[in-house]
């Protein structure tokens, strides 16, 4: 079956950084887009981020671009989200998602002073 584990995640000091690792398992990995997805404390999902499933295109919330950086490796079955210059508003739980069917269990980001 299908399973996504997320990781990386934790407390971070505002302006700092993140890599969160997704690692896939139980289906082809190099055919499926990939997302990130994040919900912040009271609020609904977000989506953050996607990418093809040969990771030549990758899209971005505006509020993210230029912050955070998707990326795969194919080989690995492993997704990343590298993610700079942290604020409070990037608090959340972050999820993978493949083809925002299928769900890790997600893992936590706390950005705070």
């Amino acid at each position: 079956q299908v399973q996504l584990v997320e990781s990386g995640g934790g407390l971070v000091q505002p302006g700092g950084s993140l890599r969160l690792s997704c690692a896939a398992s139980g289906f082809t990995f190099s055919s499926a887009w990939m997302y990130w997805v994040r919900q912040a404390p009271g609020k609904g999902l977000e989506w953050v981020s996607g990418i093809h499933p040969g990771g030549e295109n990758a899209y971005y919330i505006p509020s993210v671009k230029g912050q955070f950086t998707i990326s795969r490796d194919n080989a690995k079955n492993t997704l990343y989200l590298q993610m700079n210059n942290l604020t409070p508003e990037d608090t959340a739980l972050y999820y993978c998602s493949r083809g925002l069917e299928s769900w890790g269990q997600g893992t936590q980001v706390t950005v705070s002073s």
